[in-house]
């Protein structure tokens, strides 16, 4: 299959919240993702037109991608966030250099396996190095072996650093792309 690789439009907020909330329903959705679809499914559509405004096409601070097949549906989703060097990540940690965060990582299952998921990595790593990122890293569940495999193919390292999940016994692993001089 083929697709069209691009950013999402502000105006497209409703196939935003459609495409998350099915990517919240994935029988793997609790190792993915740390919001719930009972969660995100109660938000009005003034939080999903704020998520759509913030990633869109021009954008600075985040970017979100979609793959766009043949008859218009949108089968996949990556977005990339720009954390800057001296502020604090998510998990309280602190951020050392200016670097994309690849979060939101979703490709409908009757897509994967068709070379999506790299077109859409792809498209991220490069927006990420275009706002001058030193490097690119996720943050991937410790059980989620499908997304690590896939994740050390596009080139992805383990960088070391646990990120504990609260309330949980379980942690997440930081995954790093350095940018190559």
């Amino acid at each position: 299959m083929s697709y069209v690789i691009r950013s999402i439009h502000a105006d497209e907020w409703a196939a935003v919240k459609e495409l998350r909330l099915a990517a919240l329903q994935d029988p793997v959705a609790h190792l993915a993702f740390l919001e719930t679809y009972e969660s995100a499914a109660a938000w009005p559509d003034s939080r999903w037109q704020e998520r759509a405004d913030g990633g869109c096409e021009g954008a600075t601070g985040a970017q979100q991608f979609v793959g766009v097949a043949a008859d218009g549906t949108w089968a996949g989703t990556l977005t990339v966030l720009v954390e800057e060097a001296g502020s604090t990540d998510w998990a309280g940690h602190p951020v050392e250099r200016r670097q994309g965060h690849v979060v939101g990582v979703f490709v409908r299952p009757e897509h994967r396996g068709s070379g999506l998921s790299e077109a859409l990595f792809d498209a991220g790593v490069k927006w990420a190095w275009g706002a001058r990122a030193e490097r690119v890293r996720l943050i991937v569940h410790e059980k989620n072996m499908r997304a690590q495999g896939f994740y050390h193919k596009v080139g992805f390292v383990p960088s070391g650093l646990i990120v504990p999940l609260p309330g949980s016994e379980d942690d997440e692993l930081e995954f790093v792309l350095e940018k190559r001089a």
